[in-house]
């Protein structure tokens, strides 16, 4: 019973897991790693997961903090995003403007990316961040909003068009 939830869980989750991993590393390689450990960690500790109100926010806390301890380990490198695939559902993507949000994202520290990356890819509410990242609710809000103006002040020269969800930035 308790490997077939798991296994289920497993099934439901780990592409999404991946995706954050790698959202807030901008490496493919350590966003499967850090997917499988996290996973691990939930197997390690499913009966506390499982009985969690939300499963999903709790593995995605997990990976938020392997994520930000890979980052650490890495020298504050924070090297890679500039490889990340932004993927946009109506059109291809203008890629000199998702090179240059890539470029923004890597520059934005740690916490603001994580809340903007869970507020605006993954279109989760500030309360769910707050769970995934423990920290309060007023400091999704605050590091969502800073995240938002920063990256906003780093693409200042570029005008994104209005089909990249939203990310356009006036001058």
């Amino acid at each position: 019973m308790r490997e077939q939830a798991f296994h289920a869980f497993f099934e439901a989750h780990h592409v999404e897991l991946s995706r954050l991993a790698y959202l807030l590393s901008g490496d493919a390689t350590a966003a499967d790693d850090l997917a499988a450990d996290a996973l691990t960690e939930v197997w390690r500790h499913w009966d506390r997961v499982a009985a969690a109100d939300d499963p999903a926010a709790y593995a995605k806390g997990i990976v938020a903090n392997l994520t930000k301890n890979w980052i650490r380990r890495q020298g504050r490198a924070r090297h890679g995003l500039d490889r990340l695939p932004f993927t946009w559902a109506r059109s291809a993507p203008d890629v000199p403007a998702v090179l240059d949000v890539r470029s923004a994202l890597r520059r934005l520290p740690y916490r603001r990316r994580a809340c903007v990356v869970l507020r605006y890819a993954f279109d989760l509410p500030e309360q769910e961040v707050a769970d995934i990242l423990g920290i309060s609710v007023g400091t999704v809000k605050s590091q969502t909003s800073r995240g938002a103006k920063q990256l906003a002040d780093l693409l200042a020269d570029l005008r994104l068009p209005d089909q990249l969800g939203g990310w356009e930035v006036a001058r």
